[in-house]
């Protein structure tokens, strides 16, 4: 968790999308083998391969049209508040228009997006990974809990030492990741 942390914070928006590949070829590999008997070996192996190559296009494109979704929803959103602080009905052209706008905006931000979310989550999952190293009995269950709860977004930081810690190496995360990191990379 420390190391996965550090990569994260520091380097979260270069990796972020081999990783989100990487999840994307486990999950269709394990969606796509739990359909085929353990005795057929050699199709075992072709589904496994098979399923993982469609999960992480899935997990990919599902990333890219999830992310203008989203823009396009809060352009729709916006227009409908403006329309109504105006006291009319929103034309759906402009609707239409503004959330076209909406998810443009949204797939030019997400950069900042992402290098916001991996350095802070990044130095979130350091800190525990570094307090589980030293014996912290809360983060040591927290790095050693099952595969479905990888995230150790609980427990949070428990003092305000680990807070300032967290939010510290966030900052300085971001800070990388903006000059250096992500530098001419879009």
């Amino acid at each position: 968790m420390l190391a996965g942390g550090l990569l994260a914070c520091f380097a979260g928006y270069r990796i972020f999308r081999v990783v989100l590949a990487i999840y994307g070829f486990i999950l269709g590999a394990l969606l796509a083998s739990s359909f085929m008997p353990a005795e057929q070996t050699l199709w075992m192996i072709v589904t496994w391969i098979a399923g993982g190559l469609v999960g992480a296009l899935v997990l990919l494109l599902a990333y890219f049209v999830g992310v203008a979704l989203i823009g396009a929803g809060i352009g729709a959103f916006v227009a409908h508040v403006v329309s109504g602080a105006l006291g009319v009905e929103p034309n759906i052209w402009i609707v239409i228009l503004v959330s076209i706008l909406g998810a443009l905006a949204a797939l030019a931000l997400q950069r900042y997006v992402i290098i916001v979310a991996t350095s802070f989550g990044g130095a979130q999952t350091a800190v525990i990974g570094g307090a589980a190293l030293l014996g912290d009995p809360t983060a040591l269950e927290a790095a050693t809990r099952t595969v479905y709860r990888v995230y150790p977004l609980d427990p949070l930081p428990n003092s305000y030492t680990d807070a300032w810690i967290v939010l510290a190496l966030g900052l300085l995360g971001l800070v990388v990741q903006l000059a250096v990191t992500a530098r001419g990379r879009r």
